[in-house]
């Protein structure tokens, strides 16, 4: 009676194949920053515009201020409606992977962006205002009229 041991030429083939695919597949993704960091940054960077738009249209004797610097963005609340004096801040959000924001019109990455109570951004541009960079540039809108979206 003759033993056999080892594996046939069809499971070493579907072995190998399988760890090609993966290879190709998920190691790139796993080792670099993938084009989502752009989109995702997009996306938090408008929700954060969003919510202090909202909370100054609701709170119309407090200001409601995002600063962006080039290590990341954070939202501020000052207790008066002029964006002076004392202000308390939210946790800074920091940039990863070398991502950043500047203002659309001189691509400087240090500004900020107050709402009045109407609404109405503080940054005087229609269209597209900011910038952000990371493996991808893409754009965040903000109308006249105070719709934030994505480009």
């Amino acid at each position: 009676m003759r033993k056999n041991a080892g594996f046939t030429l069809v499971e070493l083939v579907t072995t190998i194949m399988l760890i090609a695919i993966l290879s190709v597949v998920v190691l790139p993704r796993l080792m670099t920053s993938s084009s989502y960091s752009a989109f995702t940054l997009r996306d938090e960077f408008i929700s954060e515009l969003r919510k202090a738009q909202l909370l100054a249209m609701n709170n119309q004797d407090r200001c409601y201020r995002v600063d962006v610097d080039a290590d990341g963005y954070q939202l501020r609340r000052f207790d008066n409606n002029t964006c002076t004096g004392t202000s308390r801040t939210e946790a800074q959000q920091v940039f990863s992977g070398g991502a950043s924001l500047t203002r659309a019109s001189d691509d400087n990455n240090t500004f900020n962006v107050s709402f009045n109570i109407a609404g109405i951004s503080s940054m005087g541009c229609s269209g597209p205002c900011i910038n952000i960079i990371a493996d991808e540039t893409l754009a965040i809108n903000i109308e006249s009229q105070g719709y934030i979206h994505g480009r």
